[in-house]
């Protein structure tokens, strides 16, 4: 009866399995084949050239630059992207009458599709007519050129980017609604107030659902593509200034435009490697101040 439990489930899971291993292992494995390879994509075939595209990373100026750009995109949009997601929650953790409704409105952003949410961007980061700029010149500030301007391009992305954060707000709702009500009136008799019961048991409490939304945070920004490239690179023209080409970006053009998929599968080893010594920094550097309930 186990054996044949256990290859009924084998057959249930074998199209999820094929798939893992045709187009994630297996593209995995080609791809690094490749990365030690000249590939020629009009004859397919890949010409062994040894460590020379590693090496590239090194000699390129745009690598660093791609690099640089995402490394500063994800110290900026992370943070505010946590801060931003648990207010949101907070929030809608408070209402009681009509909380579906607040809570789908809120849920919306992140349905949209991304190519109409750079669209309504295009509009309100315009630097001229931009209902963004307007508003900031009816409480007597001069806004900046957001898509232009270098200095903004990177926070023009973020503002993007921190639109639709709409699904790290439901994690951290979930989380809110696990904490026990009796820990907030033992402290409210105790006499804590607001921004003390927030620090001591809110925080605590779901500290394991901001560990991960920074992890999976920390990944996504590392590999963002779709903002930067519908903002400044959906044209096969050279974007006005190299602070809009991130790390993925570049992969990209290199890979698809320049036909160098040797060179572009070495940067993707490269990313892969950098993402994960830095999430492992993160597991050990976050696991000493996530509270486990089951540690008590």
């Amino acid at each position: 009866m186990r054996g044949r439990e256990a290859i009924a489930g084998y057959l249930f899971i074998s199209p999820w399995l094929l798939g893992f291993l045709v187009f994630t292992l297996g593209a995995m494995v080609y791809s690094l084949v490749i990365s030690f390879s000249r590939y020629q994509p009009a004859t397919g075939v890949a010409t062994p050239i040894g460590t020379a595209n590693y090496e590239r990373l090194f000699e390129d100026p745009m690598v660093a630059t791609a690099l640089g750009n995402t490394l500063y995109y994800a110290v900026l949009a992370v943070p505010l992207e946590v801060c931003v997601a648990l207010g949101l929650a907070l929030l809608l953790n408070g209402v009681r009458r009509g909380s579906g409704v607040f809570r789908t409105i809120f849920y919306l952003p992140k349905m949209t599709p991304t190519v109409a949410t750079a669209s309504v961007f295009l509009l309100l980061l315009n630097g001229n007519q931009g209902a963004i700029n307007r508003g900031l010149a009816a409480i007597g500030i001069d806004g900046p050129q957001w898509l232009v301007d270098p200095a903004w391009i990177k926070p023009s992305i973020v503002l993007m980017t921190v639109w639709g954060v709409s699904g790290t707000m439901v994690i951290f709702l979930a989380a809110l609604q696990q904490v026990p009500r009796d820990l907030y009136e033992v402290a409210e008799l105790d006499g804590a107030g607001r921004i003390r019961r927030f620090w001591s048991i809110t925080l605590p409490m779901i500290s394991g659902a901001i560990f991960f939304n920074v992890l999976v945070l920390t990944i996504a920004a590392f590999q963002i593509f779709d903002q930067a490239f519908l903002l400044f690179h959906r044209d096969q023209v050279q974007a006005s200034s190299d602070a809009s080409v991130f790390y993925a970006i570049y992969l990209f053009q290199q890979a698809f435009r320049q036909f160098d998929f040797g060179f572009a599968a070495a940067m993707a080893w490269l990313l892969f490697l950098i993402v994960l010594v830095i999430s492992l920094i993160q597991v050990r550097v976050g696991n000493r101040f996530v509270y486990y309930e089951s540690e008590r």
